[in-house]
């Protein structure tokens, strides 16, 4: 989709109907109705960004050329505002990082989503969620964030159904998946773990084969009965994929609500230990007529397990099951636009 041609522009006197069936008609459509790209519209979100022809690279499963003009239009289509733009790129561009492996999650039979977090004091400045209902429906710039990334992947990378993309299934998440990290004093951000200063707003992007809510043991006075139950997730969740097949470990991600983050601080819980218990938690599920044993750890290392302190009231936990395929998250700085 780097070729102009291929993004057409819209005159606002056209019928909005007329306008989504031609949208629909030159593949650029996920299903659901589209903003008009109309010039100004465009213009309006490229304004003081810099080249529209500037390229970022390459988006795979097609090669599609990421150029800010690009990215801007799927934003518009996505019903962004203009400073969501910088967010957006930066997430495709994290994407296109070879360790997240971006052809094998677009293109496989299975059913990952890139999810997208966004960490920061962005994430105040934008207004994303990161409280109850993260995940869910509700918040414009989540939604709308999180759609401009699936229509550039889509109409950029051409990660299109029956032609790159081959998902047996799919799933909702492939529509949007957006959500914003919390804060909370006994866990850092995910992006300062990783280096980046709490100062500093940043994203990071997942291969997400789905979400699975992960409720504590009853009597939950304790960080161990907390995360037994994540545990217990991420057993299931390598017992019934390939990554009981593969040669090497990846990472866990699951996300946590203040309320459960506060009673691994009460118990004097940090980040450390809460890694290295979970690492440890192997317990294997053994198929009838199964002989081989997988005893390795939960993740690749204790630092590759995630944590992540996000959501409302309560304390019911999501866990995060990366695709079993290979791939690992992508952290960055959000990218600074300017002429």
């Amino acid at each position: 989709m780097a070729d102009t041609d291929e993004m057409p522009i819209v005159s606002e006197a056209q019928p909005w109907e007329d306008v989504q069936v031609m949208l629909e008609e030159a593949g650029l459509s996920d299903g659901l109705p589209l903003v008009p790209p109309t010039l100004d519209r465009l213009n309006a979100m490229l304004v003081g960004r810099g080249a529209p022809d500037q390229s970022f690279g390459f988006v795979m499963p097609l090669m599609g050329e990421l150029t800010l003009k690009a990215v801007a239009y799927n934003c518009v289509m996505a019903g962004c505002r203009p400073a969501e733009l910088p967010v957006v790129l930066s997430a495709v561009e994290a994407c296109i990082e070879p360790q997240f492996n971006l052809l094998g999650v677009l293109s496989t039979t299975g059913t990952p989503a890139v999810a997208v977090c966004v960490h920061g004091p962005i994430v105040q400045a934008l207004g994303l969620n990161a409280g109850g209902n993260c995940l869910g429906p509700g918040n414009r710039t989540n939604a709308c964030i999180g759609r401009a990334v699936s229509l550039v992947l889509r109409n950029v990378g051409g990660a299109r159904a029956g032609i790159a993309d081959m998902a047996t299934m799919g799933q909702p998440g492939k529509y949007t998946f957006c959500f914003a990290e919390g804060a909370h004093a006994g866990i850092p951000p995910l992006h300062v773990r990783r280096g980046f200063s709490a100062s500093d707003s940043a994203v990071t992007v997942l291969g997400v084969s789905g979400t699975a809510e992960v409720l504590p043991a009853e009597e939950r006075d304790g960080p161990e009965l907390v995360l037994q139950p994540i545990a217990a997730a991420m057993n299931a969740a390598i017992d019934c994929t390939s990554a009981v097949r593969k040669p090497e470990r990846g990472e866990q991600v699951f996300l946590m609500p203040p309320e459960m983050a506060d009673i691994l601080a009460k118990d004097g819980w940090d980040l450390a230990r809460l890694q290295t218990y979970l690492h440890g938690r192997r317990q294997q599920f053994v198929y009838e007529g199964v002989d081989e044993r997988d005893e390795r750890p939960l993740a690749r290392s204790p630092e590759d397990i995630h944590p992540i302190v996000t959501g409302g009231v309560g304390i019911k936990m999501t866990y995060l099951p990366l695709w079993s395929g290979g791939s690992d998250t992508v952290t960055k700085p959000i990218r600074s636009l300017s002429a």
